[in-house]
């Protein structure tokens, strides 16, 4: 049997349609950009290391990384099961521990939003502002 143009392109056309981990991995760089997955925080013996961005890491501070966001967007981060909610600045690239993972938290944010005994929780990332919208 011979295979007819229209049958190769429409089995072509489908095979875009289905939902890739990628597509799922990643969240538009703009106010109102939303996200949702898996926070994780990092180790205080980070303290003090260089961060992606070349600041040091403060565990004191409300930051966190992301992997694909620019450095110095401002993104709020909602526990899904709780509601509670911090904004940070994103400062360092990560996590690179598992796919559904979607952000490490500082220390700071990851106690703001009562996470620390979980160690990780789902989330909701949501843009704040980018540094080219301020």
């Amino acid at each position: 049997m011979r295979a007819t143009p229209w049958l190769i392109a429409a089995t072509l056309s489908l095979a875009g349609c289905g939902t890739s981990l990628a597509a799922r991995d990643t969240i538009r760089a703009a106010p109102g950009g939303v996200q949702q997955g898996y926070a994780s925080y990092y180790s205080d013996r980070l303290a003090g290391r260089s961060t992606a961005s070349g600041e040091p890491y403060a565990p004191s501070r409300l930051t966190a990384a992301h992997r694909s966001l620019p450095f110095g967007t401002r993104v709020e981060v909602r526990r899904v099961d709780t509601g509670e909610s911090v904004e940070v600045r994103i400062n360092d690239r990560g996590p690179f521990a598992g796919n559904q993972r979607i952000i490490d938290l500082s220390r700071a944010a990851a106690e703001a939003i009562s996470m620390i005994r979980a160690g990780v929780v789902a989330v909701t990332v949501r843009v704040l502002s980018t540094p080219s919208s301020r």
